[in-house]
């Protein structure tokens, strides 16, 4: 793996049950939904947390967005953090986040915007949502003098299937001299995939990823197919709402196969892994995407 040089489009599905993928601190801490729409959203941000936890905690990479306290329990300022490198170069090169998503920092009394290479769209779930408030109790009194427990109470979603758009831009990472590498972008879809799973706290625990697709294109190949969310749906015989888990419905790729088959000749391969619990169907029938793709240069991924 080196220099990255081929532009890529990423789709990635994951579920969420009975848990809060994304809180809105300023609505009681709410799972985010569209008023308009019933359907759940989930900020970049919170997907960009949940890869540079996982990178930072369990592959040991440097990461410049997180929590650093120092010796008397203080958090560390973004200056103070800064401080910590040399010059621009040695922290671009030092954090994967910086080289992946970029930043808006100073360095050397110099304010410097880079444009990530790596940019999603919100997620949003591909079905309406139920959102559900949840109340119970604690055995411990909040404070001294009390002798009872205190009510607890959260918000929650029974179900959401979830979708994210991403591309990865080559040119803009050679533009901005960011050397962002295949090594890099690996690791993000790694962060993707088992950083989801990771996500083991009160309010986040039941996340797991289905499906995650990157269509790689060929060098000096500047177009691009977009939109792969919206080229999906769910098909399901019960209303959103009533939807508890992934057996109850099945993901129709027939408009999303359609659009890469129409552009085959630009694409040089297609990464993918599923979970084996996800259907899929192309024209109303049960596909397997390893048939369905079959004509492309299909790799699996390894992690």
């Amino acid at each position: 793996m080196g220099e990255l040089k081929n532009r890529s489009e990423i789709l990635f599905l994951y579920d969420v049950t009975d848990a809060n993928p994304n809180g809105d601190p300023v609505d009681e801490n709410k799972p985010r939904i569209d008023e308009e729409t019933g359907v759940n959203i989930v900020t970049d941000v919170r997907l960009k947390r949940t890869i540079r936890d996982y990178l930072y905690n369990y592959k040991g990479l440097e990461i410049f967005i997180r929590e650093i306290r120092d010796e008397k329990g203080k958090l560390k300022t973004k200056e103070e953090r800064l401080n910590e490198f040399k010059d621009y170069n040695d922290l671009i090169n030092a954090c994967i986040d910086i080289r992946l998503f970029g930043a808006t920092t100073a360095v050397e009394e110099k304010t410097m915007t880079l444009t990530g290479p790596v940019q999603f769209k919100f997620g949003r779930s591909l079905h309406k949502v139920d959102l559900t408030y949840i109340k119970g109790t604690t055995v411990m009194p909040s404070t001294a003098g009390k002798a009872q427990g205190t009510f607890t109470e959260k918000y929650i979603l029974p179900y959401s299937l979830i979708a994210f758009y991403g591309i990865v831009n080559e040119n803009l990472a050679k533009v901005q001299r960011i050397p962002l590498t295949e090594e890099d972008v690996y690791y993000m879809l790694e962060g993707m995939w088992h950083g989801t799973k990771n996500l083991t706290t009160g309010t986040k625990f039941g996340q797991v990823p289905r499906l995650l697709l990157q269509v790689i294109y060929k060098q000096d190949t500047h177009s691009y197919i977009g939109e792969f969310d919206k080229r999906i749906k769910l098909v399901s015989d019960i209303e959103d709402e009533k939807i508890r888990d992934i057996s109850q419905f099945k993901i129709d790729i027939t408009n999303l196969v359609k659009a890469l088959e129409e552009n085959k000749d630009k694409i040089e391969r297609i990464k993918y892994k599923i979970d084996e619990r996800l259907n899929l169907i192309k024209d109303g029938k049960d596909i397997e995407i390893t048939e369905v793709l079959s004509q492309f240069n299909l790799q699996e991924l390894d992690f």
